[in-house]
């Protein structure tokens, strides 16, 4: 696996933070636009878009074109795969995980279902009421008595 430069991942995920810079890639995923046209949904200056662009030119993420007096910005897709190369081995990671807690989980499905589940009763012994699972012939909870005098014992 090619790992891209750690400058470069970062700048992309920096870019990728902002809300408005990932409509704007959703935007001109469909095309190129000019800035005008990537202003028009947003409720701020133009200005402000352009700063936007600059942040995303900066990581390698759209590049302008010039057709006449028009100068489009178009998405550019090696820093985007560059980065879902990156993600792609934390994601075959976490898929591992999730593949081995479902078979713990399945297979602790099955073992409740082949056994009988524990059963709690309540048994009277030596002045104290203790609760016990049968399977484990383990103490779950124990009630304290007084004796004549009134104390705990």
């Amino acid at each position: 696996m090619n790992s891209p430069a750690p400058d470069s991942l970062n700048t992309t995920f920096a870019a990728l933070a902002d809300p408005t810079r990932r409509a704007i890639l959703a935007r001109l995923a469909s095309g190129e636009a000019s800035v005008t046209e990537l202003a028009e949904p947003f409720a701020m200056s133009q200005p402000a878009i352009s700063k936007h662009l600059k942040v995303l030119e900066r990581a390698g993420l759209i590049s302008r074109g010039r057709d006449a007096q028009r100068r489009p910005r178009r998405i550019e897709a090696r820093p985007l795969a560059e980065a879902t190369e990156w993600l792609e081995a934390y994601r075959q990671l976490w898929e591992g995980n999730f593949r081995r807690l479902d078979a713990l989980l399945n297979q602790l499905r099955t073992n409740q279902q082949n056994t009988d589940q524990p059963k709690i009763s309540e048994h009277r012994g030596a002045g104290r009421k203790i609760e016990t699972a049968h399977k484990t012939r383990r103490r779950v909870k124990r009630v304290p008595t007084r004796n004549q005098k009134g104390e705990y014992r």
